[in-house]
């Protein structure tokens, strides 16, 4: 079967899977992997063993990192580190949504998992607004900021293997120096969007919520720390110290680099732990890390099989002749996304299809890398697992999850989409 009708159709078949029988997607995309090699007459070794080499390319790029911003994640969670950061926060801060915005944008990077900061600053939004709407509109905030961030800023399991793939020796210092002003102008339209659909109703009588501190000492009898939190800061600080003297003084790579910053921040996060907390955090977030890898994992077979048939070379050849090529990244990203609903997922599917094509050729690696990040967040819906966790946690109707979450990714996705079209065009 030719190809890119082979494509299409698992895509289907993993988008009907994931929506009728709500399993791990590593199972789907496994599954996704073996219908693809029959369907364009791969042998049944060829296929296991693309799959097999898929796993394990994916593992080693992403198992140390992840691992680490898991065991980072909940050992902060468990010793009540996360609203240390919050209540830091609001010392520069008041307003609560730019609260909400800032906590999920800065949480996803390090963590290394959007839905994994999500969920640690659910109950410590809830104490900002009493309110369930207003409180609902933070939810909103920290999901979608993260997100932003998530599909944007180096190192992330979104952009590492598209740099990696991609960057051509680009600097990633000049990458970021690119993405997070992107990222926080976005953070900021969407801000402006909530404001714009959801205004404060100054006008309802409710009692103020106590502030976060007063909350962290009332509910948990806990003395307050005086000044900044430093315990709970220690393992990003360690993190951001340690990337020069991975440069200057141990000379390593983009992808040693990644591995030993991350170490250093799990390793710090242990060391300060209490030594009742290690044990727990250290199994809890191996469980965690658990399943994102092997989701991502999932990805990576079904990348790799794809690739190994040809794919790159018979399928994009016919895609650019329908449509201009700088659209093939941005449409192949979005259909990837759409079928199976991880970022990190479509990623690594991606930049495994595209890589050695025309098209990498074609473009500039910062322009590509942006477009497939824009292709990432255009259909945020049903197959996106952080789109029921959202729904559950606001307790919001489909309707609502699709107008104050789908609808102002894909914005952010259009945005970052028709700023990468412009720095091709203008730029490089």
């Amino acid at each position: 079967m030719d190809p890119l009708f082979a494509f299409v159709i698992t895509l289907t078949l993993i988008t009907i899977v994931s929506l009728w029988y709500r399993i791990s997607p590593f199972f789907t995309l496994i599954g996704g992997a073996v219908v693809f090699g029959i369907l364009v007459g791969m042998t049944p070794d060829e296929t296991m063993q693309g799959i097999i080499t898929g796993i394990g390319k994916v593992f080693s790029a992403f198992g140390i990192i992840i691992l680490c911003g898991a065991v980072i994640a909940k050992l902060l969670q468990e010793q009540n580190h996360v609203e240390g950061i919050i209540v830091d926060i609001r010392r520069c801060v008041k307003n609560s949504r730019i609260i909400a915005g800032i906590s999920g944008y800065i949480l996803s990077v390090p963590i290394t998992c959007c839905i994994t900061g999500y969920i640690m600053l659910i109950p410590i939004l809830g104490h900002l607004e009493k309110d369930i709407v207003k409180r609902n509109v933070l939810l909103y905030l920290a999901a979608i900021s993260g997100i932003i961030s998530y599909a944007l800023v180096y190192p992330t399991p979104v952009v590492i293997p598209l740099f990696d793939t991609f960057s051509g020796g680009m600097n990633p210092i000049f990458f970021d120096a690119v993405s997070i002003p992107l990222s926080l102008a976005l953070l900021g339209g969407i801000l402006l969007y909530f404001r714009i659909f959801h205004p404060d109703e100054k006008n309802l009588k409710r009692t103020e919520p106590p502030s976060v501190s007063q909350q962290i000492m009332e509910n948990r009898n806990e003395t307050h720390e005086e000044g900044i939190h430093w315990h709970a800061w220690a393992p990003f600080i360690a993190i951001l110290l340690s990337i020069p003297v991975a440069f200057l003084f141990l000379n390593l790579s983009h992808v040693s680099m990644i591995n030993f910053i991350m170490l250093i921040g799990a390793v710090t996060a242990i060391i300060l732990a209490p030594s009742s907390m290690r044990a727990p955090g250290l199994s809890q977030g191996a469980k965690h890390a658990g399943l994102i890898i092997f989701d991502i994992c999932g990805a990576g077979a079904l990348g790799f099989v794809i690739v190994k048939s040809g794919f790159a070379q018979i399928a994009l050849n016919q895609l650019t002749l329908l449509i201009p090529i700088i659209f093939v990244p941005f449409i192949l990203a979005a259909l990837i996304e759409t079928a199976q609903g991880s970022r990190v997922v479509t990623a690594v599917i991606t930049a495994e299809v595209l890589a050695g094509s025309s098209v990498v050729d074609a473009i500039h690696p910062l322009p590509l890398i942006l477009l497939i990040s824009a292709g990432s967040c255009i259909v945020s819906y049903v197959t996106d697992p952080f789109f029921w966790i959202v729904q559950r946690t606001t307790g919001d109707d489909i309707k609502t999850v699709v107008k104050n979450y789908t609808i102002p990714i894909a914005l952010a996705g259009f945005a970052i989409f028709i700023i990468a079209l412009a720095l091709d065009y203008l730029v490089f």
